[in-house]
């Protein structure tokens, strides 16, 4: 007694159906789909069901729910094979025509393409399981006296050429090595859920000793339907030809009569097997063999022993679905998809922009992310794998929380150099590469140069590497007040080869010696500014990097005043400046021989030459 209760309690309602490399299983109040990607790695996506008021009427009134579940059970299944197929790559870069489509008639080619699919596989099932029956059992009716038409052996005939039909179609379609694995993965499905109901620990190992038959399977369903419709088939037609006198018309008429009764009887058909499906799955007696052996014997051909690698992705959907069903708050959860680098990069722009963000920061991102060159993004069909598509997407998700993408990162690019950058130094910016190239062209072989507020040591790192490249043998020193901004520059020559000097000074009071040049890019912001800067400029960089004073100009008063006696004869000064700040600066430096102004890639006065 003890042993039947314990086996009643284990009885499920959840069923599911095998998909592309993996199952899909559904409960009460939610469905989950589980599958193994093209790493290896098993992913689960799940959905809530919406159920209506007016939906849960119709559950509970037989036949009628067996229809609706049937439509629904065929609506969401081809929605969810589709989706399983993208875990391994996306539908391409849309044409021109689609694009257009798009634009002008507000049509989704894709959608379109799937629907016109899903209706010729509609087409084909129809004409294949009720229009060759019809005709097959029409010709052997005219080769003799032996069958009446309309008759039950009529019928009989047609739902053997039906179930003839549809053990050759599973044949055949068993030959291609994708429905093979299919076919497994639906083994998997059943052994899961027998696992279960048998009241053994959810294990691949346990789960592979049962058996991968099950009263529920939706191949016993096609049985009983074809099984049903002969007899209420019987019944409709003999109804018709002994008190309507309807099948007395040609043969085409009767064949069309026919059809159409066969598709307007169809979900009365579908309803009663489900129903009929239903009792017989809550029954194990013996003495109902007979009427599920040929179900069963259909679903060996439909599953096959599966690998223990597929139970645990068919273990994975059945598991999330008894957590949703058991907890109303678990969240829904997607696939991590195969996307290529154009696509993402578009939808990343999008999103970005979405969110006020600057687009280059997602081309960024994907660039360094997938080693596809900025300029090529557009072009590129290179595939991103799962495992990339989501380390990307957690990336641009603290972008999105307000951290500049290359803290996120860990580096950005100066001049070709891979330069260390966290919450302790400024992000280089690419304007600053152009001070760089200054004052490298400036240099003289021997120059003593001095990157004066160095920050991240970008500037130090490309003129030492720079003027070694063209032969100058610079002597190049680095300085700045901060030591945790020194400890990320020293990192930077370190990591970059460059022969650097670090000296901690409060600007210049513990620099010694003279330089030929020095170049500096201090804090230029203006004090009451700072707070209207963007958020991953003014919660993330470090402040004193930013903060120039009440008019962004102290530490170019400060560089005024005492560079000179750190300046060799004729040495220069080569700094950057905020936006509007030049002309004032240069009047800073009047004392000195000669000043220039040069702009940045955007016509911007952004850099002063100030020559002792």
């Amino acid at each position: 007694m003890g042993k039947e209760k314990k086996k009643k309690d284990c009885r499920t309602s959840i069923g599911g159906q095998a998909v592309l490399e993996g199952v899909m299983m559904r409960g009460k109040t939610a469905y989950a789909t589980a599958v193994r990607d093209p790493e290896g790695n098993i992913q689960v996506e799940s959905r809530r069901l919406s159920t209506s008021k007016k939906m849960k009427v119709v559950s509970k009134i037989p036949i009628v729910r067996g229809v609706v579940s049937f439509v629904s059970s065929l609506v969401v299944g081809s929605k969810i094979l589709m989706r399983s197929a993208e875990v391994y790559g996306d539908e391409g870069e849309p044409s021109k025509f689609e694009k257009w489509c798009e634009k002008k008639l507000h049509l989704n080619v894709m959608s379109a393409v799937s629907f016109i699919a899903t209706l010729l596989g509609v087409v084909l099932a129809v004409g294949l399981f009720v229009v060759l029956p019809i005709l097959l059992a029409d010709l052997l009716a005219d080769s003799g006296d032996w069958l009446k038409r309309y008759s039950i052996g009529y019928n009989l005939i047609q739902g053997g050429i039906r179930l003839v039909i549809f053990i050759l179609y599973i044949v055949a379609i068993t030959a291609m090595k994708d429905i093979r694995r299919v076919f497994m993965y639906h083994g998997a499905e059943h052994k899961t859920i027998t696992c279960f109901e048998k009241g053994m620990e959810l294990t691949p190992e346990n789960a592979k000793t049962c058996s991968r038959i099950h009263d529920r399977c939706g191949t016993t369903f096609l049985f009983l339907v074809m099984a049903v419709s002969i007899v209420v088939f019987s019944v409709v037609n003999w109804v018709c030809d002994e008190y309507l006198d309807i099948f007395v018309y040609g043969k085409v008429v009767n064949f069309l009569i026919q059809f159409a009764v066969k598709i307007l009887f169809l979900p009365f058909v579908a309803g009663l097997s489900y129903e009929v499906l239903k009792l017989l799955a809550k029954s194990q007696s013996k003495i109902l063999l007979p009427i599920k052996a040929p179900g069963f014997a259909l679903q060996k051909l439909t599953t096959r022993e599966p690998t223990e690698d597929m139970l645990e992705v068919a273990i994975a959907a059945f598991n999330k679905v008894r957590e949703m069903d058991a907890d109303a708050s678990v969240q829904e959860s997607s696939f991590v998809v195969s996307k290529s680098v154009k696509k993402y990069t578009e939808e990343l722009k999008t999103l970005f922009a979405s969110e006020g963000i600057d687009e280059s920061d997602a081309e960024w991102l994907v660039s360094v992310k997938s080693g596809v060159p900025r300029s090529e993004l557009a072009e590129s069909d290179k595939m991103l794998l799962p495992s990339e598509v989501r380390e990307m997407d957690a990336i641009a998700g603290e972008r999105m929380g307000g951290k500049p993408l290359w803290y996120i990162l860990g580096s950005a690019d100066f001049y070709g150099y891979e330069i260390k950058v966290d919450g302790r130094v400024l992000i280089p910016r690419p304007e600053t590469e152009l001070l760089a190239e200054m004052a490298v062209k400036t240099a003289e072989k021997g120059d003593k140069v001095l990157d004066l507020c160095t920050g991240s040591g970008c500037i130090a790192v490309a003129v030492a590497k720079e003027g070694q490249k063209l032969g100058k043998d610079l002597a190049v020193t680095a300085s700045d007040v901060s030591e945790d901004a020194l400890e990320v520059a020293r990192e930077n020559a370190e990591k970059n080869g460059a022969s650097v000097t670090f000296v901690k000074s409060d600007f210049l009071d513990g620099v010694k010696g003279k330089y030929n040049i020095i170049v500096c890019n201090p804090p230029y912001i203006k004090s009451g500014d700072i707070t209207g800067l963007q958020r991953e400029v003014k919660d993330f960089e470090p402040l004193s990097a930013l903060d120039g004073g009440e008019d962004g100009l102290d530490f170019y008063r400060r560089l005024a005043k005492d560079a000179p006696r750190k300046l060799a004869k004729g040495g220069t000064i080569l700094m950057e400046c905020g936006a509007g700040q030049a002309q004032e600066i240069v009047k800073l430096f009047k004392k000195f021989d000669y000043t220039m102004i040069a702009r940045d890639y955007n016509g911007v006065e952004r850099f002063v030459r100030a020559v002792l």
